[in-house]
Formats: C-alpha cells, sequence, structure tokens
C-alpha cells in the first residue's frame, strides 16, 4: 500500500529487527485457517468492482452465519453486510472488511489469478475479508476469553470512499448499536507477518482526500487547421503541468500535500481535433482544510487555463468523493498495539508516520466514536530477499500485488481476534 515513514524513496519498506519475512508467526487453528484461505482464493479469483459486490458479499455472509453470526444484507442500498455475533453483556466492538476490487489487470502469475478480465483484487481486500472471517470464527470458538458484542462490517465501495457514508446513512449504528471502538487492519509491501501502527497518534496515520472530476470544451476542428479550432487536449495537457506545479506549492509540506491526475481522456482519431477532453484527478492532505485549499487552487487553475485557451464555454468541475483524516483513538490503539506486541512479540510490531494514501474507514469515528486501524505486512521471504538486491516490492494497485498468503492470512485472522479481544469484556476471573 504505501511505504513506513522509515523506508528510503523507492525502496520496499525497512523490517523491524528479528526474524524475517515468513518466519512462523501465532498459531490459528487449522479449523479456522482453511475456510478463511478457501473465501481469500475465491475473492481473489473471482474480484467485483465497487457498487458490484452482490458475489463477494454472499461469500463472507456465508462464512458468517456459518460461524453464528446473525448476517443483515444489503446495508446501505448496495451490498454491505452486518454480521452479529453476542456473547453476553459487555462493549461492542466493530471489525470492518473491504468488499470491492480495482480495475487493473492482473499479472501476478497466481494459479488463482482473476478470472474477470481487467479487474482484480489489487489491494488486498480479498485478504482483509478472509482475515475477519477468520477472526469471526475465531471470536466464536473463544466465547469464554470475552463478553460483549462484535459487528462485522463487510463494507463496498470503498475505492470510490462511498461505502462507509452510505451505510452509516442507512442507520448503521442506529439498527445495529453504535459501537464502543471500530477496528480495521490493511495490507502493506512490508514483511509479512509484521504489523504497523500509528507512531503518533496525535498526528493522522492517512491523509484527508478529494476527487474531482473535470471536463474542458474545446471547439472540434480538423487537425491540419488547429487555428480554426480550440484543442482542448493542449489545454488539458497544460493544466496537467500547472496543477502539479502549482497547487503542491501552495500547501505547506508538512500537510503532505499530494495531486495526482489518474486519467486524461479526449478524441479518437489523430486526425481530428475533439470537442473536449476530461480529467480525473485527487488531492490528499493531512488535514480538510488543507484538501479544501487545495481544491479551491484546482478550480482556479482549470478555469484559468481554460480562458486563456480561449474555451468556448467554462468547464465542469464536480468534487466526486471527499474523504477525511484516519486518527487513531490514543486509548483504544494504546491497547491494541499493547496486544499485537504480546502475541506477535514487540520485534514485528513497528510504528509509522502519517500516509498519504487515504481511506473511508475514518467516517466510522463519526460521533467520537474510538477507531484503531493497522498496516498489516504480506511480502513473503523470498520477494523481500529479492527487494533487497534492488528488485522492487510490487506496491498496492500494482498488477503484480501477491500478498503472501500463507503468512499473512494467520497473521491476519490472529491480529484482527487479539485486537477484538483486548477491547471487549473480559470474563470474571478470566486472564488479563
Amino acid at each position: 500500500m504505501q511505504e513506513t515513514a522509515q523506508s528510503p524513496p523507492g525502496r520496499p519498506p525497512v523490517p523491524p529487527p528479528g526474524p524475517g519475512p515468513g518466519a512462523p508467526g501465532p498459531a490459528v487453528e487449522r479449523e479456522v485457517l482453511r475456510p478463511a484461505l478457501e473465501l481469500y482464493l475465491d475473492a481473489h479469483a473471482h474480484p467485483e468492482l465497487p457498487g458490484a459486490e452482490r458475489r463477494t458479499a454472499g461469500l463472507l455472509a456465508a462464512r458468517l452465519e456459518s460461524s453464528g453470526c446473525t448476517v443483515t444484507r444489503n446495508v446501505g442500498g448496495g451490498h454491505g453486510l452486518v454480521g452479529v455475533l453476542r456473547n453476553g453483556d459487555g462493549p461492542t466492538v466493530l471489525l470492518r472488511t473491504e468488499l470491492d476490487a480495482l480495475p487493473v489487470t492482473e499479472r501476478t502469475g497466481l494459479a488463482y489469478a482473476s478470472t474477470v478480465p481487467g479487474v482484480m483484487h489489487a489491494c488486498g481486500h480479498d485478504l482483509h475479508l478472509a482475515a475477519l472471517a477468520g477472526a469471526a470464527d475465531t471470536l466464536a470458538r473463544t466465547r469464554s476469553a470475552w463478553r460483549g458484542t462484535v459487528l462485522l462490517v463487510g463494507q463496498p465501495a470503498e475505492e470510490t470512499l462511498t461505502g462507509a457514508r452510505d451505510m452509516l446513512a442507512d442507520g448503521l449504528y442506529e439498527r445495529f448499536g453504535t459501537p464502543d471502538a471500530v477496528l480495521a487492519q490493511h495490507t502493506s509491501p512490508a514483511p509479512a507477518g509484521t504489523l504497523a501502527h500509528a507512531e503518533d497518534p496525535r498526528t493522522p496515520l492517512m491523509a484527508a482526500s478529494a476527487s474531482v472530476d473535470i471536463t474542458m470544451y474545446g471547439r472540434g476542428g480538423h487537425a491540419g487547421t488547429p487555428h480554426l479550432a480550440v484543442d482542448p487536449v493542449l489545454t488539458a495537457a497544460a493544466t496537467v503541468l500547472r496543477l502539479h506545479s502549482s497547487v503542491t506549492r501552495e500547501t505547506a509540506p508538512a500537510e503532505h500535500p499530494v495531486l495526482t491526475v489518474g486519467s486524461l481522456r479526449a478524441g479518437g482519431p489523430g486526425n481530428v481535433i475533439p470537442e473536449t477532453a476530461d480529467l480525473s484527478l485527487c488531492v490528499r492532505a493531512l488535514s480538510e482544510p488543507a484538501v479544501d485549499r487545495m481544491v479551491a487552487a484546482v478550480l482556479r487553475i482549470v478555469r484559468a487555463e481554460c480562458a486563456a485557451a480561449g474555451c468556448p464555454a467554462d468547464p465542469d468541475v464536480t468534487v466526486t468523493a471527499r474523504s477525511p483524516a484516519l486518527p487513531t483513538d490514543p486509548a483504544a490503539g494504546a491497547e491494541v498495539r499493547r496486544a499485537h506486541e504480546e502475541l506477535f512479540g514487540p520485534h514485528r510490531v513497528v510504528g509509522t508516520g502519517p500516509l498519504t494514501a487515504t481511506e473511508d474507514f475514518a467516517r466510522f469515528g463519526t460521533g467520537g466514536v474510538p477507531t484503531v486501524y493497522w498496516l498489516l505486512g504480506v511480502t513473503g521471504a523470498a520477494r523481500w530477499r529479492r527487494a533487497r538486491d534492488g528488485e522492487p516490492v510490487p506496491p498496492n494497485h500494482s498488477p503484480e500485488f501477491a500478498p503472501d498468503v500463507r503468512t499473512a492470512l494467520p497473521a491476519g485472522i490472529a491480529a484482527m481476534a487479539s485486537a477484538a479481544r483486548r477491547l471487549l469484556a473480559r470474563p470474571e476471573g478470566g486472564p488479563a
């Protein structure tokens, strides 16, 4: 997903001291691991794009029901689902996974690679949902070790930053209860079997963001007579360069400003000047006011470039999605980190500074609900050794992103289950 703060640019994250990636981690019962692995392989081979996660939601729902959860589907007007696992009086802890994949063509060469052309689980959401299902199974089998209620949320449309918003708008907390804490994890190209927590809970772990779509209007014409047309491709190209050179220069470096133009679409044949050009971009920074300023700068620059080019109409600029920065609750975060250190060993649990990735998980913290989020290393030992020789580790969203499931999945199950148990009530006389 992202490099840790200690990593040099262009290099994989620096591993913690101690055993290398792929060394044995916390044990997970075979009866838990086998169905979780089957779920992972099935989900990876059959990825679904945001808003179309019907099959994936069904797979997760079936696994949760087999663990004794009561499952409600279609929460949020889409394919969101909520499983409820009750075990007496006590706190309510929400565990969240995403369901959606990306429009990426897989190039991993895995035997269980995507069977859907142009669609791939390139961000690890398949591993997240398998780990959550395994954690639910683990918690159901260890009821004597905790008390309370576990909410298991399968969230659609994370990649478009709309799924969490829609589930909350559909009364997630009103219908199922406001949790005392919300937990999630995300794959990272760090060594498999390691975890990373926010180094400083006063600083967001992930950035706030805004996604922006732009349509620029030109006047079509013949490629041989450009003086009789207004070329929106040239205007768009100039706009991309101006945006990259200007927007981040207007935000303090401490805010970690990032602007990325993900697509520029225009035209057809090379001998035709098109009527329009479309840009899609995102801006990120560590605070929402900084994102607001960046969006305002985008709007100003786009309008000015269109005016300078003599475009016949003003551009259309639409903010399609927003996501707040992702905080870590200091108290709950410290408890979860201690649980992970006790289970994995302190040499496998490290801190990381703020990251410029973005997530809509922060929305589950609405109303002051504590959120805790950590990164789960997924790079296997062989790949890590090659990285030490200079071969890059494929990051999240890469066509070659391939978690070492043999090590990463048991670690993900154990990390999620142990975090939940730490925040749930302990039975009287139970272990501290």
